[in-house]
């Protein structure tokens, strides 16, 4: 949609001026086709930062009480996210979630639920591993990293050092196995570690033991090879 477009073009802007960005991993955007966009989530900047800078439009969800705030509000309407009711089974967002990536779009999710403020990774939650499981659409994470200094450095009117890493695509492959609650909270732990194998050690939170990490239910296209390192399979 147009005002998608209008908002990118004018963060893009904005982000030149406030950040000082570095962005590692484009190349690995598949350039059509269905996607989950797994992000990390320290502030409010994150999903910003996702949807502006990818090279593909992106569909974001938001808390339900963003739709209700006087300039959230109209923002998050402008950008064409949809309403989620977090803490429950949001039914009409699972929906909204399908008939995005049905549409050969990009979905894009925090499983961490909520903004760490900290910077480093929380528990993820299954919701994402659900949807993906649905629709059977391929999982790209991105690490968002340094986000949380945007506040303090405003006021001093300093730039702040954001980076941004793209890993590589994935997808969960129960094969014939029954997927039960167990099974797929495996999927989202091994779907994590992905994640936090593109952070920093000190910023990978409870995920911080890569040794500990496994691929059970993963499968990367051909050519391509896991995020984690070597180390940590």
């Amino acid at each position: 949609m147009w005002t998608r477009r209008f908002c990118n073009s004018a963060l893009r802007f904005l982000f030149k001026i406030l950040l000082k960005l570095e962005v590692v991993g484009l190349e690995n955007v598949p350039p059509e086709g269905p996607l989950i966009l797994m992000i990390t989530h320290t502030n409010f900047l994150d999903p910003l930062l996702a949807g502006a800078l990818m090279p593909r439009e992106v569909v974001m969800m938001s808390k339900v009480e963003n739709f209700w705030h006087p300039i959230m509000g109209i923002l998050v309407r402008l950008y064409g996210a949809f309403p989620v009711h977090r803490g429950e089974v949001d039914r009409w967002a699972i929906h909204r979630s399908l008939e995005v990536l049905e549409n050969s779009e990009v979905l894009l999710m925090a499983p961490e639920g909520t903004r760490s403020g900290h910077g480093r990774l929380q528990k993820g939650h299954d919701g994402m591993t659900f949807i993906a499981l649905r629709a059977d659409a391929p999982i790209l994470p991105m690490a968002i990293i340094g986000g949380e200094r945007f506040w303090a450095n405003l006021p001093k009117l300093r730039r702040t050092p954001v980076k941004i890493v793209i890993g590589q695509v994935f997808r969960f492959s129960p094969g014939r196995e029954q997927v039960r609650r167990a099974t797929m909270r495996k999927m989202t732990q091994e779907a994590m570690y992905q994640l936090a194998s593109l952070l920093p050690p000190e910023r990978r939170g409870v995920y911080s033991a890569l040794d500990l990490a496994t691929e059970e239910y993963l499968a990367f296209p051909p050519g391509s090879t896991s995020n984690l390192p070597k180390g940590g399979r």
